[in-house]
């Protein structure tokens, strides 16, 4: 029998249709109906053979076996031989020693794929050169009836009553519906908002995920609905939950107000917060507070301009003379700005906590900016309000000796304090790649700007003091020292208006210099998983630290590439084709997409550490996806 003819055949047509029915597992009635139409047969002699030539070119593929077996293999008599075509004469016939005659033809689809089993078995022990035989011939009127039975008629008839169980429809993703169902919830939250002990989260399933903190194992975090379900479980009823929750809310708010608390509270923020990685990635002197080359400075003028108030307040008293009042207010607003300078340092290296998770770096402009308020304040104000007295009320001339003493001793320690701000600046102006004026005029460092400043101020307020009480001294008129007096107002309110320029562009945010941008920019775009940088910002926090923002457009080709090559593609391969139906496929999918994410956050944090390996003066990297 040919390939084609034996496809044809109506036994093996409704047989194979019997194999896909029940391989499907449709339902009992499927096995039943279709028994029934075997049934019909059984008073037809015809049957096949089918020689292991046949079968060998049917091959040994999953289907032609599942074919055969689920089939009957029956012996068909020669159509020119009456004797095999005479149903009441038929004579057993065999394939391989097994015998089957029409009278025992089927009476239950087991009894049938037993048969049929042992008939395939033998079939292929069969010799190559059985011949295959003529197309079988039914002889009877029966035969021919079911005989011309076509597939698409039998399939119309059980039809009606099998039908397929219809895939359920998929739910699509809603994003603009709010839905908890798939949070997580910490530990610390379970505790805190849920009003649960750690016993109580011992029961429930536990999920590992990946750290937001650099270089942190992953974090153990449980279903938001577990733990919902287990607090009302816990507390009786979701009343008794929140009535439990405002009461610990309640007393959390009272413990707050405590100073001790507040105080142990943050020493363990900055214990948790601060990671030696990151201490070890800060620039030197970024968080020696006083102690740093800043903070040096600032106190050494602290101590030189409180010396020089002294002096010049006992040569004001002494001599009365209108511009030695102006300097010794200006040593005072000096002295008292240097000390705000001073508390601004050290503030300045507080580590963050949860009120402040940025920290404190801007306390250093805080601090000039009031420093340079208090200098047009009280310095330019007073200083030009006693000349303007001076010149509306003079007074005789008296001795200046004393004033000419202590105006040479203030402009010998202004001077060395002087000398002290220069050379920090030009250290500080050397570590950064910048000129010493680009330095200054930029206020990479406020707080040593404000004491050069104050220092340069003094320093040619001295000369204009010195001079303004000699000219009195030689005319015999007061109206010099008045004027001297309104010259070193004006000096100190130019100062003061530099100082609060600086300080508040540094305080309403200033970009980092468009080079060293652009360098960190060419590291970024340079990685393999970033196709494209856009809306760039680096922004200087001071201390010499910058927060660098960027929205990133990940290559999603390279990092699938990376995910699979840590996994077997032989067995991610094996696992689709065992799978039978969409709903396996799409769980499939779904595991594996979740996993891709998880990759891409890792691939976010690598990015982060490599640039902050590079750039030290990166404190916050903040890389969104596009």
């Amino acid at each position: 029998m040919k390939l084609s003819d034996m496809y044809s055949h109506p036994i093996i047509r409704l047989y194979s249709l019997h194999s896909t029915l029940k391989y499907h597992k449709i339902t009992a009635s499927t096995t039943s109906i279709t028994t029934g139409l075997l049934q019909q047969r059984h008073t037809c002699s015809c049957t096949v053979q089918i020689s292991s030539k046949t079968l060998s070119k049917l091959g040994n593929s999953a289907f032609s076996r599942n074919f055969f077996t689920r089939s009957w293999l029956h012996e068909a008599a020669d159509a020119g031989d009456p004797k095999k075509s005479n149903t009441s004469d038929a004579k057993p016939s065999s394939i391989g020693g097994v015998t089957a005659t029409s009278a025992n033809l089927v009476t239950g689809a087991s009894e049938a794929e037993a048969v049929t089993n042992a008939a395939f078995s033998d079939a292929e022990a069969d010799t190559k050169n059985t011949k295959p035989e003529s197309p079988p011939v039914a002889s009877d009127g029966d035969c021919s009836t079911i005989a011309t039975k076509t597939t698409k008629e039998i399939l119309q008839e059980t039809a009606s009553t099998l039908k397929a169980r219809p895939r359920q429809p998929r739910i699509p993703v809603d994003p603009s519906v709010s839905s908890l169902e798939r949070n997580f919830v910490t530990p610390g939250r379970a505790m805190t908002d849920f009003m649960l002990k750690m016993e109580h989260l011992e029961s429930l399933k536990a999920t590992k995920r990946r750290s937001p903190y650099i270089n942190e194992p992953p974090i153990t975090v449980y279903w938001r609905k577990d733990v919902e379900k287990k607090a009302v479980e816990v507390w009786g009823s979701k009343d008794n939950l929140l009535k439990e929750i405002l009461r610990n809310q309640l007393e959390r708010k009272f413990l707050e107000q405590s100073k001790t608390t507040l105080k142990r509270q943050l020493k363990s923020s900055r214990r948790e917060e601060l990671s030696e990685r990151d201490a070890a990635m800060q620039p030197k002197g970024a968080a020696a507070g006083l102690w740093g080359p800043s903070g040096r400075v600032v106190l050494s003028a602290v101590l030189i301009n409180g010396g020089n108030f002294v002096i010049k307040l006992i040569a004001w008293v002494w001599t009365g003379s209108h511009s030695m009042f102006a300097e010794c207010i200006h040593s005072l607003a000096d002295t008292v700005n240097q000390l705000i300078l001073a508390y601004g340092i050290h503030k300045s290296v507080q580590e963050p906590n949860p009120s402040h998770p940025y920290g404190y770096t801007n306390m250093k402009y805080v601090s000039s900016l009031i420093s340079g308020v208090g200098i047009f304040c009280v310095g330019t104000g007073l200083s030009v309000y006693h000349g303007i007295l001076g010149i509306l009320n003079p007074h005789e001339v008296e001795s200046f000796y004393w004033a000419f003493i202590s105006l040479a001793g203030s402009l010998m320690s202004e001077g060395a304090t002087c000398l002290v701000a220069i050379a920090s600046l030009r250290k500080g102006a050397r570590e950064n790649g910048m000129s010493m004026k680009q330095y200054v005029l930029s206020g990479q460092d406020p707080s040593v700007n404000v004491v050069l400043l104050e220092d340069c101020a003094a320093l040619l307020s001295i000369v204009v003091t010195a001079s303004c009480i000699g000219l009195a001294v030689t005319l015999g008129s007061p109206w010099p020292d008045a004027v001297g007096s309104l010259l070193v107002g004006g000096i100190l309110g130019a100062v003061a208006s530099f100082i609060i320029r600086t300080n508040v562009t540094a305080l309403v945010g200033r970009s980092i210099p468009q080079e060293f941008l652009d360098k960190i920019n060419y590291e970024l775009e340079a990685d393999v998983m970033v196709r494209g940088i856009h809306d760039v910002k680096g922004i200087d926090m001071g201390n010499s630290l910058i927060r660098y923002k960027a929205e990133i457009d990940f290559d999603g080709r390279e990092l699938t590439r990376l995910y699979l090559d840590h996994q077997d593609l032989q067995n991610m391969f094996e696992h689709v084709r065992q799978m039978k139906n969409i709903d396996e496929f799409e769980t499939f999918l779904l595991h594996h997409s979740e996993n891709i994410i998880d990759s891409l956050g890792n691939e976010i944090d690598r990015i982060e550490v490599k640039l902050r390996k590079k750039y030290p003066q990166i404190r916050h990297c903040d890389l969104e996806i596009l």
